[in-house]
């Protein structure tokens, strides 16, 4: 038996992205930072160090969540792990990722444009 289910709570780094495909379904994708405690072996403080974690949602939903959620938004979200596998173009390297296929999500504030701003963790160098 296996369990393929993860929740994972942080701040949007960037602005989600809204596409829809040939078909027609929406697809939302963003990135979700998660922070991890670990101790600084140098000077024996405590540091955050940012975990990124791709987000994508499917559906109606998709569409509805876009309008309120934006950069520093802070989310929960709760779904499953799924692999995507490519080969990259130019190299021929067979390259993947992971990313949380959301089911459902959180959100605190109103609409994205009446959100006051948040002092949230983001960072402009985001890979997502």
């Amino acid at each position: 038996m296996s369990i393929n289910r993860v929740t994972i709570s942080g701040n949007l780094g960037r602005d989600p992205e809204l596409r829809a495909t040939a078909s027609g379904m929406q697809v939302l994708q963003f990135s979700v930072c998660v922070n991890e405690r670990r101790k600084n072996q140098q000077t024996g403080d405590w540091d955050d160090v940012p975990n990124w974690v791709r987000c994508t949602m499917f559906g109606n939903r998709a569409e509805s969540v876009s309008r309120y959620v934006g950069k520093g938004s802070h989310v929960t979200v709760a779904g499953r792990l799924r692999e995507n596998k490519w080969q990259d173009k130019q190299t021929g390297q067979n390259r993947s990722t992971l990313e949380v296929v959301v089911d459902d999500i959180d959100f605190t504030g109103g609409q994205r444009e009446q959100q006051p701003q948040q002092q949230a963790y983001y960072d402009d160098d985001c890979p997502f």
